[in-house]
């Protein structure tokens, strides 16, 4: 993590010294789950559904959500605070949506996105974080359902962030719902070029727009390319509490936490505010067709 916060301007006085966190901030993460024995979400996980299962007790059998919810809001615990993730203050609402092998339906997404809308007020949730992206060929309708789902959760003044999929670096190749309007997009900024990357090759995976209704995507791009974060089977199966992954869904939690240090200095933002602060605040990224690359201590300066 310290060489991908190094790249985003995390380091800043807002982060250091004021310690905007993501303090009485709550998220909201649909994904597979989170472990709940992984002692850096220790008494954060504030709400969880499992739309998969229908399970009560808390638990991730893919490992993908615990990753993400790392990235977004680890406190690094088990490593000193070097894995700490971005917002480590953030309580955490956890929807289940995809299965052991990350698969999901449409239809999951959608139960998750109607117990966010019900529990936004009470929990106080305000980011959704989906690293979740439909495959190509599901059907046009499915599609639809979907980009009204996540439209709604904006409608209802969320900030929802959403990944842009792996199936890049060709036009037109961003997942459903990262192409809607609304929703912040985010795609994984090439490693080349960002000092104290993890490898030297080039990697240029992310999903690219335009969208359908001719829309640049994605939004703004993050590191996400060996990520190391928190490990869901740790406990279990006795492994190490971190282990590294690559995607634009480790890329889409870097944003999400960053949003959520933003609400815990500015908590009276809205989600359009919110959009457009983070629009200002990015750097140039080179090959990004949208805003640029995540930028932490700008999207915190007044």
């Amino acid at each position: 993590m310290k060489w991908a916060k190094d790249a985003i301007g995390y380091w800043c006085g807002d982060i250091q010294e004021n310690q905007y966190l993501g303090q009485n901030i709550g998220v909201s993460i649909l994904d597979s789950g989170i472990s709940s024995s992984h002692p850096d979400f220790n008494g954060r996980i504030v709400g969880f559904g499992d739309f998969v299962n229908g399970k009560k007790t808390v638990y991730d059998d893919s490992g993908h959500g615990t990753h993400v919810a790392g990235i977004l809001a680890g406190t690094g615990k088990m490593s000193n605070g070097a894995y700490a993730g971005i917002a480590p203050a953030a309580s955490l609402f956890i929807g289940k949506v995809l299965d052991q092998s990350g698969n999901g339906m449409v239809e999951y997404v959608m139960q998750g996105i109607q117990w966010i809308l019900n529990l936004r007020k009470s929990g106080n949730i305000r980011i959704v974080n989906i690293s979740v992206g439909t495959q190509p060929g599901l059907k046009k309708a499915e599609e639809r359902r979907l980009l009204d789902g996540v439209d709604a959760l904006w409608d209802a003044g969320l900030v929802v962030v959403v990944s842009a999929g792996n199936y890049g670096p060709g036009e037109g190749t961003v997942a459903v719902p990262g192409s809607s309007k609304k929703v912040i997009t985010v795609g994984v900024a090439d490693t080349l070029g960002i000092a104290g990357r993890p490898n030297r090759s080039k990697w240029d995976y992310s999903g690219q727009g335009p969208t359908d209704c001719c829309v640049v995507k994605p939004d703004v791009v993050a590191p996400g390319t060996s990520i190391v974060s928190c490990n869901g089977n740790y406990k279990k199966y006795l492994q190490k509490p971190y282990i590294a992954k690559s995607g634009t869904s480790m890329a889409t939690p870097m944003v999400s936490g960053a949003i959520a240090c933003l609400l815990s200095k500015y908590p009276d933002m809205t989600n359009v505010e919110v959009k457009l602060k983070l629009r200002e605040s990015c750097v140039p990224a080179e090959g990004t067709h949208g805003w640029g690359m995540l930028h932490v201590e700008r999207l915190l300066s007044p």
